[in-house]
């Protein structure tokens, strides 16, 4: 072997071994993080490989969902009020007036 080519090798080696430990840190890193804060792994696939599904995290998701579905009512609610309020405020004051003094009249 040529020994400029074996120089250049005996250079570039620590670089290569730099990256790879770098690289393989950092997956032990955040292999250890998602771990410790519960999110699932990945297997080779794409498959979730962790946490496995219990009956307590289907307890939770349960409990998530029906808490959604209340929220999710609570802003519709909250959407149609803003709606009347948008209208109220956007209306012109004469036909608001009228429809104030409309309401306070006695009706027969």
């Amino acid at each position: 072997m040529d020994p400029q080519k074996l120089l250049f090798f005996r250079e570039i080696i620590p670089f290569i071994i730099a990256v790879t430990a770098i690289g393989v840190g950092g997956w032990v890193i955040t292999t250890w993080m998602r771990i410790k804060h519960g999110y699932p792994l990945d297997g080779a696939w794409g498959q979730a490989i962790y946490p496995r599904k219990s009956d307590e995290a289907m307890e939770r998701i349960r409990l998530l969902s029906s808490e959604n579905a209340q929220l999710r009512a609570e802003l519709g609610s909250v959407k149609d009020r803003l709606a009347n309020v948008e209208r109220i405020v956007t209306d012109d004051s004469h036909r608001l007036t009228q429809e104030i003094e409309a309401l306070r009249l006695p009706k027969n």
